[in-house]
């Protein structure tokens, strides 16, 4: 009767303790916390004071890490019991449930039952594997469970059953674990593809310069080290230094930009660097630099040639060192961020000229990168230009467009101000046109007078394209019977935009003429009074 009692009472214990052991299957995202849950269960529900899991690799059988609870020390011997390292060995071999009795090297590894143990007070602990369709995922030991009133078989019962709820937490980690493993990937891979369709988008152009600047922004974003930017202004350093960061592994962290040449030598020192209170004057509070702020991510310094040598020297000492300290401190703070500087100087003449630090501008350029000018590489302004339109078109909703002659212009124009300029004057044509063509007469002065007629090939250009245009206007009206708005019509032009051109090429006195000669033939009857047969 004895026993019977003790059998219900250790099973109503066991029943309850199960349950609160299966409430932690939910939290198998947090593996350490879960299987810490379950062995507290064990530690305070029952008679177990001391408990482990140990977790193994399922392919090589290594010992991954170890969760305790109770007094189990982490990484000693537990009261002359092997290191937690040779049960995972012995395990290995043998998965299945053991005993370690007292005194013994080794341990008693058990088939079935173990009534042929002795005595329960001679167990210093007992084990059995956690096992997931048939594969060892780890064991868990305990000193004991029901305490020695209990039978053994008890003890080894439930021990199995809570390894049971055990494994079902380290499947399903290892399987979100997984599969989150894989969306990163995928992840990291559609960012790559996206911010390599972005680069494209972005740094546009068809010419052999073009390309090559695509393939060394490839190989830049995938390296560590400073990036140098040199080019003239306005041809797209800003944007290939983001192209840069969108390429790499810090695309997820903060990308900071910092023009030097905006700001005086003590302002631009607490910018990058950042000050302590009072450190300026109107500065009560510590606020850190851009250098922290890009912590993890990337650093832009814009027009790095206008630091003056006190902040060259210190831009260069963090470099060398890693480190650095705000304005009014000397606190020493470490960052990990990539550097990617740009100019529009030639720093190799300010480098001769004792202007910037030779050795900053060596470790500047451990990969260099020039942008050509846009009149080096002709055959992407009509790509360039098309890029802008298309994105003036979708803002305003509407399509915008060159004429072929306006076009023609643009192709010679050397864009000075290069892709910036480009961009500026599209977007500004996109405001002041009345539908969506640009036109000659739509375009700045300084593009129609800014060549002087040399007579040579450009000036030849011109006026070829000129003529043509006049003579395409002359026919236009020709077959409208010398009136404007029907001529506007079949041209596609406004008569606003017709006028400018009849008044551009003296069409005034020819239109006159031939209104006049018609007028004649008809007997007086007005022209144009009736539409033009189609």
């Amino acid at each position: 009767m004895l026993f019977l009692f003790v059998m219900k009472s250790t099973d109503a214990l066991g029943l309850q303790a199960f349950f609160e052991i299966s409430r932690n299957l939910d939290q198998a995202l947090n593996l350490e916390q879960a299987l810490r849950s379950v062995l507290q269960v064990l530690t305070e529900s029952l008679a177990t004071r001391k408990a482990a899991v140990i977790l193994l690799n399922t392919e090589t059988g290594q010992l991954l890490r170890c969760v305790f609870q109770g007094s189990l020390p982490e990484d000693q011997e537990w009261e002359g019991i092997p290191r937690l390292e040779e049960i995972a060995f012995q395990m290995r071999r043998r998965p299945q449930p053991f005993v370690w009795p007292e005194g013994s090297q080794v341990p008693r590894f058990l088939a079935r039952s173990a009534p042929e143990l002795g005595d329960k007070g001679q167990i210093v602990f007992l084990g059995v594997p956690v096992v997931h369709r048939g594969s060892l995922l780890g064991v868990v030991v305990a000193d004991c469970v029901f305490g020695l009133e209990a039978p053994l078989e008890e003890d080894l019962r439930f021990l199995t059953m809570a390894a049971g709820v055990m494994a079902q937490i380290i499947s399903v980690n290892r399987q979100v674990k997984a599969r989150m493993e894989v969306l990163q990937r995928e992840n990291m891979s559609l960012k790559a593809a996206l911010a390599e369709k972005t680069q494209n988008q972005v740094m546009v152009g068809q010419s052999a310069a073009m390309a090559e600047v695509r393939q060394a922004l490839k190989t830049a974003a995938a390296g560590k080290g400073p990036v140098l930017l040199t080019g003239e202004t306005g041809a797209g350093k800003s944007t290939a230094a983001r192209v840069i960061h969108d390429l790499s592994h810090r695309s997820g962290y903060p990308f900071i930009k910092v023009n030097c040449a905006s700001l005086p030598e003590n302002l631009l020192e607490a910018e990058i660097f950042g000050c302590e209170p009072g450190a300026l004057p109107g500065a009560p509070r510590a606020k850190p630099g851009r250098l922290e702020e890009a912590d993890g991510g990337t650093l832009f310094l814009e027009e790095v040639a206008e630091l003056t040598p006190h902040l060259q020297d210190r831009l260069l000492k963090f470099l060398q060192e890693r480190e650095f300290q705000r304005l009014g401190s000397a606190k020493p703070r470490k960052v990990e961020m990539r550097l990617i500087a740009a100019t529009s100087r030639d720093l190799d003449a300010e480098v001769k000229a004792g202007s910037f630090r030779e050795e900053l501008y060596e470790r500047l350029r451990v990969s260099a990168i020039h942008l050509s000018p846009v009149k080096e590489r002709r055959e992407d302004i009509t790509p360039l230009l098309n890029h802008f339109l298309d994105r003036v078109s979708q803002e305003y909703g509407r399509r915008f467009y060159f004429t072929q002659v306006a076009l023609g212009l643009l192709q010679e124009y050397d864009w000075p101000g290069n892709v910036r300029e480009m961009e500026n004057l599209v977007e500004r044509l996109a405001l002041i046109v009345e539908d969506g063509e640009m036109d000659v007469n739509d375009l700045p002065s300084y593009l129609l007078t800014g060549a002087p007629d040399t007579g040579g090939p450009e000036h030849l250009f011109r006026s070829r394209l000129k003529e043509m245009e006049r003579r395409e206007i002359v026919a236009a009206l020709e077959r409208n019977r010398w009136v404007q708005s029907q001529a506007a019509v079949e041209l596609g032009l406004t008569l606003r935009q017709i006028g400018y051109r009849v008044k551009q090429f003296g069409l005034e006195r020819v239109i006159r003429e031939h209104r006049s000669q018609l007028i004649s033939r008809s007997g007086g009857a007005r022209v144009g009074s009736h539409l033009h047969p189609k």
